[in-house]
């Protein structure tokens, strides 16, 4: 099992290392193990909330994750992102980005340093969205629950969570955005950039989780009818309409996981400088990692292990609460990436401890249980 979900992210990291020691020596073998390590302690709590989304989709979708997202993942926001905002940035074109990325590293990692207050500012609201939504929902299941039962009953107010986002990020504009830091650490007026950006954030939260959203409630109103329309189906000879609605709504689902993944992947990509300036074994690096990523996501979705370990989730996306907060603050302040990394494996840790404590506490219940029904049973009652 391990080695059929975990195949391709040893192959990649195989060819990976390779390329490495091709391209950059022994230290460019070492950078870019280094760069795996970090991409995968920055992103466990991404594997966890992947998990929860993928677990609806079939075997096909899962495939699809793996292969075509990677693809996204790694190419898209690991080596196309930085070059896209460094072309923003300095208003050049995308072939004098990539020149400047492999001739002038120094300018290239000053450029993306630079734009960080926008891409923090854009990462830091679409995940504060997730996190709000998921607080102020109403669940059978609650593992902080002196907090979450007053939540839940604040999250029946209608847009509650966007009115706080929205009052989240006009504090950032009007404080830490006010003094961004800057490379060379000079702090400039970055107010108007960070609510731009945040606020695309918000929309594009708003657009991909809605339509995700309306596509996975419509597929779930309709399995109680497919039975039926599959018969109709094959008496009438047309071709049947839900697996184009499943079609939608995995796809919509999909494209959520990978704007998910994007917001995830930012303090990655800008932690990743603090490592090297080269582009190649950056993306080489976190590539590596985000393979294992995925093919983490993979195996907590045909282990079971959400529903084994019900407060994973919770830890999660109070792990995306923190990573939020922490993007937000990193527009003037800087903060290791070692902490930003460790409040996430700490708080999944907690919640994993925490429902391992639930299950013992449970399996005690059903054993005591057993024990006075035999009881009875044995007296005659």
């Amino acid at each position: 099992m391990v080695l059929k979900t975990f195949g391709w992210s040893f192959a990649v990291t195989a060819l990976g290392l390779v390329a490495a020691v091709l391209y950059g020596g022994w230290t460019g073998f070492g950078i870019v193990a280094i760069l795996s390590i970090l991409e995968i302690s920055l992103s466990f709590d991404n594997a966890v909330v992947n998990a929860g989304i993928l677990k609806k989709m079939n075997a096909f979708w899962q495939k699809i994750f793996l292969t075509v997202g990677v693809l996204i993942a790694v190419f898209g926001m690991r080596l196309v992102f930085p070059v896209v905002i460094v072309a923003i940035s300095a208003k050049i074109g995308p072939i004098e980005a990539v020149d400047l990325a492999m001739t002038d590293k120094d300018m290239y990692k000053q450029l993306v340093t630079d734009a960080h207050p926008s891409i923090a500012a854009f990462g830091g609201m679409f995940l504060l969205m997730i996190f709000l939504d998921f607080i102020f929902e109403d669940r059978d299941i609650k593992w902080l629950a002196w907090l979450e039962r007053p939540l839940a009953k604040l999250g029946k107010v209608d847009m509650l969570s966007v009115c706080i986002a929205l009052i989240v990020l006009l504090i950032t504009s009007m404080t830490f955005a006010v003094n961004a830091h800057q490379h060379g650490g000079t702090h400039v007026n970055k107010a108007e950039t960070v609510l731009i950006s945040g606020i695309a954030g918000l929309i594009t939260y708003l657009i991909v989780g809605g339509l995700s959203g309306f596509f996975e409630n419509k597929l779930e109103e309709d399995e109680e009818r497919e039975h039926e329309a599959e018969e109709e189906a094959k008496r009438s000879g047309k071709k049947n309409t839900g697996m184009a609605l499943a079609g939608k709504a995995a796809f919509f689902m999909f494209l959520y996981l990978e704007v998910l993944d994007a917001s995830f992947s930012f303090d990655g990509v800008i932690g990743a400088f603090a490592v090297t300036n080269d582009i190649v074994l950056m993306a080489l690096g976190l590539g590596i990692g985000a393979m294992y990523v995925r093919s983490l996501t993979v195996y907590l979705v045909r282990q079971g292990t959400l529903d084994d370990y019900v407060y994973l989730e919770h830890g999660a996306h109070y792990a995306i609460g923190a990573l939020a907060v922490i993007l937000l603050v990193t527009i003037q302040y800087e903060i290791h990436e070692v902490i930003t990394g460790s409040v996430g494996v700490i708080l999944i840790a907690w919640s994993f401890w925490s429902s391992v404590r639930r299950n013992k506490r449970i399996a005690a219940e059903e054993a005591a249980g057993g024990a006075d029904f035999k009881k009875e049973v044995s007296s005659g009652v």
